[in-house]
């Protein structure tokens, strides 16, 4: 066939595939009718949502909408395996001259943090250094040991059992910095792999659930610091965040709690019982609820360890007051830790941000030191983290100059704090959307 028969051929190929405007497409964001745009090819996902792996929020979270594209790759580091699965969804393609909803006047930031994305690529800082997560996981081997021999050496009186709670907190901690990793798929390059070293972590060194933990993590990062889409910023009514919820519920009179001294309040119902009540009951509920009796199985193999390691220093009833000690400790560190970087920041109802706008308005990042990183997982590199969620994080510190330098061509702020500081931003923060509410709940 000649040249111009297969000009023909691919112009003829082009007229049969359906073209869609935003205008259609927008139409297409209900939990029965959902519609994805990613590379500019239009899927329906209505059914596959319901078997996505990451669950059925975070793929819908951008039915109808833009900015799929670079979510689709931050999650995914196998891109030619997860086409398989969108290959049948295809519907056509997005009609010539129609760009993102939002974002005409930031295609080049688009375009230049694609190419920082495969600069990263050609830095092989996607790379895993198996050394480093083997160190980490061999830590908590060793505070598990140190945990369980200061109690046989020295017995189980006062001061004893503190150093062995502290011990065992700090085990916990470094847990889930290190299930994090896995459950990014940031470890091995094969997908299975990461999701049994995930299952063992978190469910037989935390007593946890790992589908918990994906469908609500990944959603958080989908669409961070966003309303009725991050789980992380659902406060129960207990708190309000941002300028924008405090202002809502004060003109609508929703006096829950006393708002205003809610950055007081949050040192009573905040660090101390997110992690031994809130989540442990959130995660029971839920494993029983959807039938996980795998994630059920790997956290009674974590309580069946617990118990036959401390029953016989205190007892079983002893022993469950000693084990919500260990939470209540483990718990103020990982609120402390995760909040620093999210609640000081924007956070409103959706805006239809590009990824990398989005993700630098809701988090900021803590200086770095070998303690910082030590203490936080790496999660002081909260920038990198949610712009490269699947990079290892021994790298972060590798990409946060060339992150920060795009930020400077495009005027992007790019916050980094001190430890101390990024503690007194959460209060602050607080105390801010508080006062907010006050002065809406009695003038308006």
């Amino acid at each position: 066939m000649g040249k111009g028969g297969e000009k023909k051929e691919e112009e003829d190929f082009e007229k049969k595939v359906p073209l869609y405007t935003w205008d259609e497409i927008e139409k297409h964001n209900s939990r029965t009718d959902q519609w994805l745009v990613i590379d500019r090819k239009v899927y329906n996902i209505t059914n596959w949502a319901l078997k996505h792996p990451g669950g059925i929020r975070v793929i819908s979270h951008y039915a109808g909408g833009d900015g799929a594209a670079d979510a689709f790759q931050a999650f995914h580091p196998n891109l030619t395996f997860v086409r398989k699965f969108l290959k049948p969804l295809l519907l056509g393609e997005l009609a010539p001259g129609e760009t993102g909803q939002d974002h005409q006047k930031k295609l080049e930031l688009i375009e230049d943090f694609r190419a920082l994305r495969k600069t990263a690529e050609d830095m092989e800082l996607f790379k895993t250094d198996l050394v480093f997560f083997s160190l980490h996981l061999g830590q908590l081997f060793l505070l598990e040991f140190l945990a369980w021999f200061t109690l046989s050496y020295f017995g189980s009186g006062w001061i004893p059992t503190l150093m062995a709670a502290l011990i065992l907190a700090t085990s916990q901690a470094q847990s889930g910095w290190l299930q994090h990793d896995f459950g990014h798929l940031s470890v091995f390059r094969k997908t299975k792999w990461n999701h049994l070293l995930h299952k063992f972590l978190i469910g037989h060194m935390k007593g946890a659930s790992g589908n918990w933990w994906n469908h609500r993590h990944f959603q958080h990062h989908a669409k961070p610091n966003i309303f009725n889409k991050d789980p992380d910023v659902n406060m129960l009514k207990m708190f309000v965040l941002g300028n924008t919820q405090p202002v809502e519920f004060g003109k609508k009179k929703i006096k829950n709690l006393p708002y205003n001294y809610q950055h007081e309040y949050f040192f009573l119902i905040g660090p101390p019982l997110l992690i031994p009540v809130y989540f442990y009951y959130q995660i029971t509920m839920t494993m029983i609820a959807h039938r996980d009796w795998v994630d059920v199985a790997w956290a009674a193999t974590y309580y069946i360890r617990y118990f036959n390691t401390y029953a016989s220093f205190y007892g079983f009833f002893g022993s469950v007051i000693f084990v919500l000690f260990v939470r209540f400790i483990e718990s103020h560190w990982f609120v402390w830790v995760t909040q620093m970087s999210h609640i000081p920041m924007e956070i409103d109802n959706e805006k239809h941000k590009d990824w990398l706008s989005m993700q630098l308005d809701s988090t900021c990042n803590i200086e770095q030191s070998i303690f910082n990183d030590w203490f936080s997982g790496h999660l002081n590199f909260q920038i990198e983290h949610h712009l490269f969620p699947t990079m290892p994080r021994h790298n972060y510190y590798k990409i946060a100059p060339l992150v920060k330098s795009l930020c400077d061509k495009h005027g992007l702020s790019y916050q980094v704090k001190p430890l101390s500081q990024g503690f007194k931003d959460i209060v602050g923060a607080l105390k801010k959307s508080g006062d907010l509410w006050l002065d809406a709940y009695l003038h308006k």
